[in-house]
């Protein structure tokens, strides 16, 4: 009743929807490890924000992986293209997302899953549907309504992309939002805009797919962007993180004809590169943090959240993670270069992978991850299409955290840098992949304890 839906997967109509799943309680999580990664978060925005704009580090960190991954190649592509011309404009906009589970080999303290920088979401469900407040009230549980900590990630992103459209300082300009051809997580996207229209009502904002900005979109010869007779001040993707967004040559065209334009993009192509899984792994390794941290408290904060990541490049070091993982593949997941969930290998499938790659090249598109062990407890799953008189007991379930930030920059001037908001999402003990976009995971709300 408060907007929590989703199109169809499987019966994908655009006049239609189902509901989000969604726990029926809150979750447990630990208040200390919940403030760890809230405190953090910062600290992580500017560390994505250093990562882009150093071209040795994200080519050393991709080189390798751009042989053998064509997509990873394609979006490199961009990038070099735009480095040789010159970037057009120097300010970028993040809307980031650290994902966490929490870890019971290392004394139930947080460790990152992945940075999302690219079309971070559910900013807009988890803080705009109160569904365990009213759980909670129809229980009569009210001392309990303050374990539950307050969710302002819609406000919180919407003001950075409201901020970076009043940098561009040009009042008739629109925010742009890209979009998927067959976008299912529609009201999540919208609640983006409405709140846009919410909290600054005099800016519009238009929603485009990549195949129409190449077929209705132009770059003026002042390179700036134009849709509908409009100049773009700001894109906002919430598609082309995946390849299944690019159907040929007419939405790589799009996607360099915004990268070469004046447009503030979120992300730019340096960002969303700075969002990949080799170079998660890459400051991982041992000193290289240092490279762009210089506060060695700080250091020490961000690699306590780390957990191990394993490079599997045709070297020594890459054949060593080779034989960890071939010797004991329940220890480990192993990661493509992919967003949007249901991409990873777990188990015996990590065997059978690189069994397939071992002395090939193509084993450099993936990573490998220590896998994370969260505590199991127990709570109802509420799914559309349920039989609730057969299907109601209570299921043995894990929860992944993320924490909303955002960064607006300057070239190297950081000009706001805040954490807003977070989400949880949580999934059966049975299901490796959490994600609600997915198909696997339900959105879930952290009921904070003291340790």
């Amino acid at each position: 009743m408060h907007g929590g839906g989703m199109r169809s997967k499987t019966q994908f109509s655009c006049d239609s929807l189902t509901v989000v799943p969604f726990t029926l309680f809150p979750s447990v999580f630990p208040r200390s490890e919940f403030q760890k990664a809230v405190a953090i978060q910062t600290a992580l925005n500017e560390l994505t924000h250093r990562v882009s704009n150093d071209h040795e580090f994200l080519y050393s960190c991709l080189e390798k992986t751009i042989e053998v991954d064509e997509f990873t190649c394609n979006l490199f592509k961009v990038y070099e293209t735009m480095r040789n011309e010159g970037f057009t404009q120097s300010r970028c906009l993040g809307l980031l997302r650290s994902d966490y589970l929490l870890d019971v080999c290392n004394s139930t303290s947080v460790k990152q899953v992945e940075m999302n920088t690219i079309a971070s979401s559910f900013g807009g469900l988890t803080s705009s549907a109160p569904t365990h407040r009213f759980v909670f009230q129809q229980l009569g549980m009210l001392d309990k309504l303050n374990m539950l900590p307050e969710n302002k990630a819609l406000q919180g992103l919407t003001l950075g992309i409201i901020k970076a459209w009043e940098l561009f300082d040009e009042k008739d300009s629109v925010i742009l939002v890209i979009i998927e051809n067959q976008p299912m997580n529609i009201c999540d996207q919208r609640f983006h805009q409405f709140e846009i229209a919410r909290q600054k009502p005099e800016i519009k904002v238009i929603v485009k797919t990549l195949t129409q900005m190449f077929n209705e979109a132009k770059l003026s010869n002042s390179k700036d962007l134009l849709v509908q007779g409009k100049k773009v001040a700001v894109v906002y993707y919430r598609a082309g993180y995946s390849p299944n967004h690019y159907f040929g040559e007419a939405e790589w065209s799009a996607r360099l004809m915004i990268e070469r334009s004046t447009a503030i993009k979120c992300p730019n192509i340096q960002y969303h590169l700075a969002g990949t899984k080799k170079v998660q792994q890459a400051l991982a390794t041992p000193g290289t943090l240092e490279r762009f941290v210089k506060d060695p408290q700080k250091v020490a904060e961000i690699r306590k959240v780390f957990t191990g990541l394993y490079s599997l490049d045709l070297d020594e070091n890459g054949d060593k993670a080779v034989k960890m993982a071939l010797d004991a593949p329940d220890r480990f997941v192993l990661k493509p270069q992919r967003e949007g969930g249901g991409n990873n290998l777990y188990g015996e499938d990590i065997r059978k992978k690189l069994m397939s790659c071992t002395e090939n090249k193509e084993r450099s598109a993936w990573i490998l991850m220590d896998k994370i062990n969260p505590p199991v407890q127990q709570n109802y799953l509420i799914r559309p299409n349920q039989d609730y008189e057969k299907n109601s007991a209570l299921c043995d379930v894990v929860s992944e955290m993320g924490i909303f930030g955002i960064i607006l920059c300057d070239g190297d001037e950081i000009l706001i840098n805040k954490q807003v908001g977070h989400m949880m999402r949580t999934k059966l003990t049975s299901c490796n992949e959490g994600g609600v976009h997915a198909g696997d995971g339900v959105l879930d709300s952290p009921f904070l304890i003291d340790d």
